[in-house]
């Protein structure tokens, strides 16, 4: 679970059924900042909110903490690179430099070069060094939120209010 996933969701889900920020803080009987801390990943809703907002949308309250996102843009993580620079970069700075080098652990050489290049402000070999060894499944975990949230930005650009 990724909090600015959900966030992204969350903002996502907003828009799809055409509620603005101050709309949804009505229904939900809740403040529009709480709704704003969200979807920028400050916060996460507590329990009462997320079963409103799940029977608001008709999902569960599993379906906004583990959100599917259906690929729009890429499958795999190496696709990654047919991304603009620009885009990647932006989605890569929501996360930390730890869950960026450990996506990257399982990645390309050139894919490596590429993020490299993207943030020349990480020594990403100290900070491989400094996490050591890790399990594929955590590289792998860390590809799929770094996938879903590309997609998710996707999904999002068509249900821009």
């Amino acid at each position: 679970m990724h909090i600015n996933i959900i966030g992204r969701y969350l903002q996502f889900l907003r828009k799809k059924n055409h509620y603005t920020q101050e709309d949804l803080a009505k229904q939900l009987l809740i403040s529009r900042q709480a709704i704003s801390k969200w979807e920028t990943g400050i916060t996460i809703p507590d329990l009462e909110i997320l079963l409103k907002i799940s029977k608001l949308y008709n999902i569960t309250i599993n379906d906004i903490l583990e959100p599917k996102i259906q690929p729009q843009k890429i499958t795999d993580f190496e696709q990654i690179s047919t991304i603009s620079q620009k885009e990647l970069k932006e989605i890569l700075e929501q996360f930390d430099t730890n869950s960026l080098v450990i996506a990257f652990m399982g990645a390309s050489p050139e894919l490596n070069s590429l993020c490299e290049k993207l943030f020349p402000d990480i020594d990403f070999e100290v900070t491989r060094s400094n996490i050591g060894r890790i399990k594929i499944e955590t590289v792998e975990d860390m590809q799929n939120q770094i996938i879903a949230m590309i997609n998710l930005q996707a999904i999002d650009k068509n249900f821009s209010i």
